[in-house]
């Protein structure tokens, strides 16, 4: 079992940047890919950006290419959403995702790209960014 707590949402003005950070715990981080999602009112939970175990392969979606990256600290078991320039449309809750490749029959350069594909959640942060 894997617990993922996310951190570092808040209110923001358009423009501004915000590091989210997702803590992992239990078994070892270091083998799992992990996600960024987001949900705002009334609409889906989307990707956002993905990582495979070791960080090598990275993806982000076209809304946010540029603006947002992704990376992880395997010391501190964390993964973390860089976002800069930020605009009104980002504002949503923020969630962190994890999967462990081996489970879904995939190798170690998996970077999972919808939300089926990951097995544990955190419960979220909230970003608002005011125009």
């Amino acid at each position: 079992q894997v617990q993922l707590v996310e951190s570092g949402g808040g209110l923001v003005r358009a423009g501004d940047s915000l590091r989210l950070s997702c803590a992992a715990s239990g078994r070892t981080f270091s083998s799992y890919a992990m996600g960024w999602f987001r949900q705002a009112p009334g609409k889906e939970r989307e990707l956002v950006a993905a990582s495979n175990w070791s960080g090598e392969s990275t993806y982000v979606v076209d809304s946010v290419a540029g603006r947002f990256t992704i990376s992880r600290e395997y010391a501190k078991n964390t993964v973390y959403l860089q976002m800069n320039s930020l605009i009104p449309e980002d504002t949503a809750v923020y969630y962190c995702a994890a999967v462990d490749p081996r489970l879904r029959g995939y190798d170690s350069r998996w970077t999972p790209r919808h939300r089926d594909m990951y097995d544990y959640w955190g419960q979220g942060t909230q970003v608002t960014v005011s125009s």
